[in-house]
């Protein structure tokens, strides 16, 4: 881990954040607006240059981070690093799990069983892994919240994104039932859907599409962060970012 360190003051101060796929897209957007707000970020990503970058920024803003370079896949790291926080900071305030990953669309009889492995391994498991190591952390903060981003694709079937769509729709499964879990701590967990944002994973599958017609990264982060203050006594919901409000329950 490497850790920067600067003073700074604003509605998430003495925070401890935690985000997933932080080296761009959405998750560097959220953990720039994380660290605009005054928490401190644990930044995790594959991407170490991407890392660096995001330090670098948020180190310009007066705030501060720490740079996790892993594989979010790798379940026995992520039980180290919540044994890490906790020797460190005794607890997390916030959690966003971000990091996803999207194969090539393809009928479900084409999809490749290495592809359709790190897409489960990516989008749900790993994030099982996450609460299974941060639960306690979180537990031990006056206000935790947690956030998983989602997709609409769980919620329809699409020709050729069935292995995206398997793995969202069982994630929002796993984390409606960890909210229906926590509804008695001080614990809120809620999922976001951003819909079409402009994200070079985006731009990988649809190729044809317009970027130009579609919301930067940092417009749904705000978002994101809101769902993210203790301010926010939501739970066991998904917000959609494209009619700014929370599904019907």
């Amino acid at each position: 881990m490497q850790t920067s360190e600067k003073k700074t003051s604003a509605i998430c101060k003495g925070k401890i954040a935690l985000v997933t796929g932080a080296s761009r897209g959405i998750g560097c957007a959220v953990a720039l607006e994380l660290a605009k707000q005054g928490a401190h970020v644990v930044a995790l990503a594959r991407t170490v240059g991407g890392l660096e970058e995001l330090d670098d920024e948020i180190q310009k803003m007066g705030s501060s981070a720490t740079l996790v370079p892993v594989d979010i896949r790798d379940g026995d790291a992520l039980d180290r690093l919540g044994a890490s926080l906790h020797e460190r900071y005794k607890k997390l305030d916030i959690l966003v799990g971000n990091a996803g990953f999207l194969a090539n669309l393809t009928p479900l009889s084409h999809v490749e069983p290495k592809d359709w492995d790190q897409t489960i391994a990516t989008n749900l498991t790993a994030n099982w892994r996450l609460i299974r190591s941060l639960d306690p952390l979180l537990k031990a903060s006056d206000a935790g919240r947690a956030v998983f981003v989602t997709s609409g694709a769980a919620r329809k079937a699409t020709p050729y994104w069935g292995a995206y769509a398997v793995s969202k729709a069982a994630l929002d499964t796993l984390v409606l039932t960890y909210a229906a879990e926590c509804e008695k701590t001080n614990v809120r967990v809620n999922l976001f859907n951003p819909g079409p944002i402009r994200t070079k994973m985006r731009a990988r599958v649809m190729p044809g599409e317009d970027p130009a017609t579609l919301d930067p990264p940092r417009k749904p982060a705000e978002y994101i962060v809101k769902l993210c203050l203790p301010s926010c006594e939501e739970n066991g919901r998904i917000y959609d970012y494209r009619s700014k409000a929370f599904l019907p329950a």
